[in-house]
């Protein structure tokens, strides 16, 4: 992925710099060094622009592409909720298929205090609220949240 992300970047770079030697060759750069042409100015910035929108909707859509492709991406871990004991100690109470499990998380390590024979109702207004701009790009890509749940 990182392979796929710095070759992006570099093919991203490459093409700003063949439109900005395009826009204004270099004897025309070298006769207006001084001031430049707004038009080749405004060009330029315009191109750019385009460009790096381009990009990102390019990278959004292979990140859309390589989320779908990897195995496994059904969630079957669940953090239903947690409550802080000081400033480095939790209690998070988990669930894993049909058992919850409450694990206290320390700074240095994870540990199951307790493995629940019932489990907590925990009610949907209780769960974690996914943030406005979060739930509305998810569904600008297609992905609600609510359907998982």
């Amino acid at each position: 992925m990182k392979a796929v992300m710095r070759a992006a970047l570099a093919l991203g770079a490459g093409l700003y710099l063949n439109v900005s030697l395009a826009v204004q060759p270099p004897a025309a750069a070298a006769a207006t060094a001084g001031g430049g042409s707004v038009v080749g100015q405004l060009a330029q910035l315009v191109l750019g622009l385009l460009l790096v929108v381009g990009l990102i909707l390019l990278l959004a859509w292979l990140l859309r592409r390589v989320q779908n492709a990897a195995p496994g991406s059904q969630q079957v871990i669940e953090v239903l909720g947690s409550r802080s004991l000081g400033p480095r100690d939790r209690l998070v109470l988990v669930q894993v298929g049909n058992e919850q499990i409450l694990l206290g998380h320390t700074p240095g390590s994870i540990e199951a205090l307790h493995v629940l024979k019932e489990p907590v109702a925990v009610p949907a207004s209780a769960r974690p609220a996914t943030p406005e701009f979060a739930q509305r790009l998810l569904e600008l890509m297609g992905k609600d949240q609510k359907d998982k749940s």
